[in-house]
């Protein structure tokens, strides 16, 4: 009788193990720290075979990145309901980030801490991510705005500064909650909220805040 073959598995199913591994272990290990035997034992491949698909520890750094920063953006873009009025359209995306960041740490610590502070090439990767949800928040924002005002002269500069803002803000807030424990994702929503939308809920009633005169 002939030995029973098990079956292959396949090349992008394998891949995805092994990148499972590592951004476990690059978020939280770190880069520097993390060894391509810890990553493909994790995983339960051998290392050459992680340096066949993967090529070296940098090729799979940036690849976890890239892996972590579609996610990250497909989740935030897939959890606003286009139709809704702004607070509600801003609320399911800060909902659906802080839910994301909440059940992957590893991942946002991959995107936020060792991506931004092990060299310009990793860095990059991180920075196209974080232009493409301050532009989609931006859009969001402004179109919100506009539809307030009914101004289509609403100043898109002016708006793409508080996406900046409200972004920085959340990056920020997740590291918080991450770190802190009981702390749920509609909680740490719920606290941006209630920071950020007295301000742009004033700013689109037309209620802007204004600096003092000079000698004020």
């Amino acid at each position: 009788m002939g030995a029973v073959k098990t079956k292959r598995m396949p090349r992008a199913v394998r891949e995805q193990q092994m990148l499972d591994a590592a951004v476990q272990t690059f978020g939280q290990r770190g880069y520097m720290a993390a060894s391509m035997d810890e990553i493909a034992e994790l995983a339960g491949v051998s290392k050459p075979l992680v340096y066949l698909y993967l090529n070296s520890k940098d090729h799979l750094f940036t690849a976890c990145i890239r892996r972590e920063a579609k996610a990250l953006t497909e989740a935030v873009r897939t959890g606003v309901r286009p139709g809704l009025p702004a607070d509600r359209q801003l609320w399911d995306g800060l909902t659906a980030f802080f839910t994301h960041t909440a059940q992957n740490p590893d991942g946002w610590s991959v995107l936020h801490l060792q991506a931004r502070t092990h060299g310009e090439p990793f860095a990059a990767e991180v920075a196209a991510m974080r232009e493409e949800i301050v532009a989609f928040v931006t859009e969001l924002i402004l179109a919100a705005a506009r539809a307030a005002h009914r101004d289509p002269e609403m100043p898109e500069r002016e708006v793409a500064g508080l996406a900046e803002a409200l972004v920085g803000a959340a990056e920020s807030l997740a590291d918080w909650a991450n770190a802190t424990e009981g702390v749920r994702a509609k909680q740490t929503a719920a606290t941006l909220m209630n920071f950020a939308w007295a301000g742009l809920g004033s700013l689109m009633d037309g209620r802007p805040w204004s600096p003092p005169a000079d000698g004020a």
